[in-house]
């Protein structure tokens, strides 16, 4: 991706929707800036309709379904961070992800499951500034949600 492309931008060329960002469901902010660094509270799957994606990978849903609800994931995180913080074009690049996948005990895929949000991180970001370090653990998660990610930014 080049300098003069803003994240804005290369949002619309992807042609990505955002769901609505979701209200907090406890005692603890959306998000909070500390110095330049942005952290982001867990985000599960939010469809466009506002619904969240459930299910169990290993059990009742696939690797692929999770996949595609931690991309999701990413999806709801660009959107609280829009609503809560600004434009997304003041995010310099990802720095920490912690992705949680709702699974059995047999399964063993968290981090191919985790890879539905890092990579349209790196789709949006680039390589270079989409990519942070990272863990995919696999847990139970409130209301069945099949991933849940809490992640960290530097900002420009």
């Amino acid at each position: 991706m080049k300098h003069n492309n803003s994240i804005t931008e290369r949002i619309k060329e992807l042609g990505l929707v955002f769901p609505p960002a979701p209200p907090p469901a406890g005692v603890y902010r959306p998000l909070l800036v500390v110095d330049n660094f942005l952290y982001v509270s867990g985000q599960g799957p939010v469809k466009e309709d506002g619904s969240l994606m459930i299910g169990r990978a290993g059990d009742d849903i696939t690797a692929e379904e999770a996949k595609l609800a931690a991309r999701q994931v990413a999806l709801t995180m660009l959107s609280t961070i829009q609503t809560h913080f600004g434009s997304l074009d003041n995010i310099k690049r990802v720095v920490k992800v912690l992705g949680m996948v709702n699974c059995t005990p047999e399964f063993g895929k968290q981090p191919y499951v985790v890879n539905g949000f890092s990579e349209l991180m790196a789709d949006i970001f680039g390589n270079e500034n989409g990519i942070g370090v990272r863990s995919a653990v696999g847990m139970m998660l409130p209301g069945n949600i099949a991933v849940e990610v809490e992640a960290m930014f530097q900002l420009h």
